[in-house]
């Protein structure tokens, strides 16, 4: 086979691109489960911080 005849030969698959898509899609779906679960969590912690006086409450809180 001479280097003028070769031919390209298509792959089946994914290309790299549409792998890092679906990689990205799996992780961000994750992230926003993630958020969701927690997020009563973090809703109450923010509500005790505004409680205890948030930033200015360094006189109080030595």
């Amino acid at each position: 086979m001479s280097m003028g005849a070769r031919r390209r030969i298509a792959r089946e698959g994914m290309s790299g691109r549409q792998l890092l898509m679906a990689q990205a899609a799996v992780v961000g779906s994750m992230v926003a489960a993630l958020i969701v679960k927690e997020l009563p969590g973090i809703m109450r912690e923010l509500r005790i911080y505004r409680m205890t006086g948030g930033l200015r409450a360094h006189r109080r809180y030595p």
